[in-house]
Order: C-alpha cells, then structure tokens, then sequence
C-alpha cells in the first residue's frame, strides 16, 4: 500500500486532499506544522480541525513544532523586508523553508514515508525530454497556485503530490460533503495566516518596526502630506493616502533610508522592465538565451507576455511587451508558456 504525509492546516481543501487519497486506498498519515499561537487555520484551531479530520479518517496525526523555522524563516524576514522598503512575499518563501522541504524531511526521518500532499491547486507531472518534473497550473485557473509553488526544488516535485490540481474549486465542498468532512463548510481563509491570527499586516509589523512619521511627497519632491511609517505602505496603493490632490495619487516609491513615501499618477506606476532575483527554474532547464513567457507579477494579477533575458547570479531581466503597473519589490516574478510554469523568482529594488 501507498504511504502519504498529508500535510493538514484544518482548512477544507488540506482536508478533502487527505480523505480523496485515503479513499483511493493510500496509507494516509496526517502531519500539523505548528507555526503560531492565535485564530487561524495555522494556528490552535486550525490543530484542532486537523486533529479531528484524522480521528474522523482512523489515520494518525503528527504535529511538528515549527515555531522557530517560521519565525527565522517568515517572520523575520518579512520584517527585514519591510524596514528596507520593500514589500516580501511570504507564501512562497514559507512554501519551501518552512513547510514542503521540512516536512519532507520529517516524513522520511521520523516515519520512514518519501511522498507528501497538500491541498494546493497545482499539478506535476514528468518530462521524458528534459528528465524534469514540470510545475502546472491547475485544471480550475481562477484557484489555480502555481504561483506560490515556483521555489519548490525537483526533488520535493518528485515526492509531492497536489490532489485537488484536477477539481475546480467549486467541486471541492462537494467532495467534502461528499465524504460528510467536519470541515465541509468551514469558512474559507482569505487573509495570510499572519493577518489571520494578528487581525492586520499593520498590527503585526507595528509588533516589530516602530512606526516613525515622515513626509509624503511627489516626485519632484514636494510635500503633499505625512505618513506614519514607511512599512504602512506599498507600491501601487492609492486609499489610505490621507492627500486631497485634483487627480488620483499612487505610492510609486518606497524610500526608507529617508523615510519617505513618494506618490504619483498613474502613469508614474508603469514601468516597461523589472530585474528579478534568485531564480529558480523549474518545469525547464536554465536557459542561455532570452526566451518569451508569459509573466505573473503578483498572485491575482493576469500574466502578460515579456521576453526573459538571463543574467548572471542566478538574475533575469524580465521586458514586458507592454509597460506594468505597480511593479513591486519584493513580490515574486513568475512565468509560464502556457500551463507549465517555467520559472520565477522575487523582484529586485531598483538602485
């Protein structure tokens, strides 16, 4: 019989993934990672829902104290990040130190199994041509999570396998239901787990970064207001800028060596290039030319075409057929030739 980690936060997709391959016969074992105190799906509650699921299949359940890990790992640099005027990812960077590769580990060393599941929207599969494990996006787009998942190594996409990739999300209570799950209609998770368990990204950074006022201002330098820390703000937002101006203003900079937000039009936003950092490439070989994509610069965004030109230091410089928007530092990067995701990485500061 097939042996399987399920990685398990207590929420309804992590639950339908485990009783989906319980039900295909696989020897499901549950695993919690313990990341937090506080609400939320990754945190005490969210043990408990897993906890339950477990009883409910007959099938055991771990869980790890990953505490540290989170916090060296997503804590500490999201607030690193922050203070030095970008905007961090965490999903991704969580994905890969803190959750598939740990456990992972944990699933050989402690119980003797090499293949883990979650409850992403995702698929694998594997490429006889380039001997690779490809990345895919899932059946169902509008969930699709391919996104989040662009730093997982080819040894994690051997051992990894995504239950829900072929179902649309719709579908998903339906087989929760199905299986008569406690968590069939346990709200759905719409915040990171941080905002979750803190009530907002402000009051969780305002935890660690002292906020300091400084001056609003256009790009010429005029000061048009005052903000209440720099880690307040991203790049592209337009609420919450408290400036009466005769057309819209967008935070287009971040400068926090001088404290200062620095705002503009729309048209100040676009930008037709970015420089992306610590690539991973997944479903191809790094290539030696540039190649065209189709790029995602943030998770709800669509991907646009753009040629992807490699750079030294694992770098890429990414041209965009057409200028974008609120380009952010910080975020990832990621691009696709249709549902193959190709490669990604986080998007460089520009100096």
């Amino acid at each position: 019989m097939n042996k399987v980690v399920v990685g398990l936060s207590g929420g309804v997709d992590s639950s339908t993934a485990a009783a989906i391959l319980h039900h295909q016969g696989y020897e499901v074992v549950g695993l919690t990672l313990w990341l937090m105190k506080g609400k939320g799906q990754c945190c005490s509650e969210g043990m408990v829902d897993a906890a339950k699921l477990c009883d409910q299949l007959g099938v055991p359940h771990h869980i790890v104290d990953s505490r540290d890990l989170f916090q060296e790992n997503i804590v500490d640099y999201l607030v690193g990040g922050y203070s030095a005027g970008i905007t961090p990812l965490p999903c991704s960077q969580c994905n890969k130190a803190v959750k598939f590769g740990p456990m992972l580990k944990y699933a050989h060393a402690e119980l003797g199994i090499d293949q883990i599941a979650t409850g992403h929207y995702a698929r694998t599969r594997y490429d006889e041509a380039t001997g690779r494990y490809q990345l895919l996006r899932a059946i169902d787009w509008t969930k699709d999570q391919s996104y989040f998942l662009y730093d997982l190594s080819q040894d994690v996409l051997a051992r990894v396998i995504f239950p829900l990739g072929e179902t649309p999300k719709t579908e998903t209570r339906q087989i929760a239901a199905k299986f008569a799950l406690h968590t069939a209609d346990k709200p759905e998770s719409q915040d990171l787990c941080l905002v979750e368990a803190n009530g907002s990204m402000r009051a969780f950074l305002d935890k660690y970064i002292t906020p300091q006022k400084g001056d609003i201002v256009d790009q010429a330098g005029n000061v048009l207001g005052q903000h209440d820390g720099v880690h307040h703000y991203t790049i592209g937002q337009r609420k919450g800028l408290g400036i009466a101006h005769r057309e819209p203003l967008y935070v287009v900079e971040l400068d926090a060596k001088n404290n200062r937000v620095i705002v503009g039009d729309r048209a100040a936003t676009l930008a037709p290039e970015c420089t992306v950092q610590r690539i991973n490439w997944v479903s191809i070989p790094a290539p030696t030319s540039p190649i065209k994509a189709e790029v995602q610069i943030r998770y709800r965004s669509t991907a646009v075409p753009a040629t992807i030109i490699p750079l030294e230091n694992a770098r890429v410089r990414i041209v965009f057929d057409e200028p974008q928007s609120s380009i952010t530092p910080g975020q990832a990067a990621v691009w696709y030739q249709g549902e193959a995701l190709l490669g990604g990485g986080v998007i460089e500061l520009e100096t």
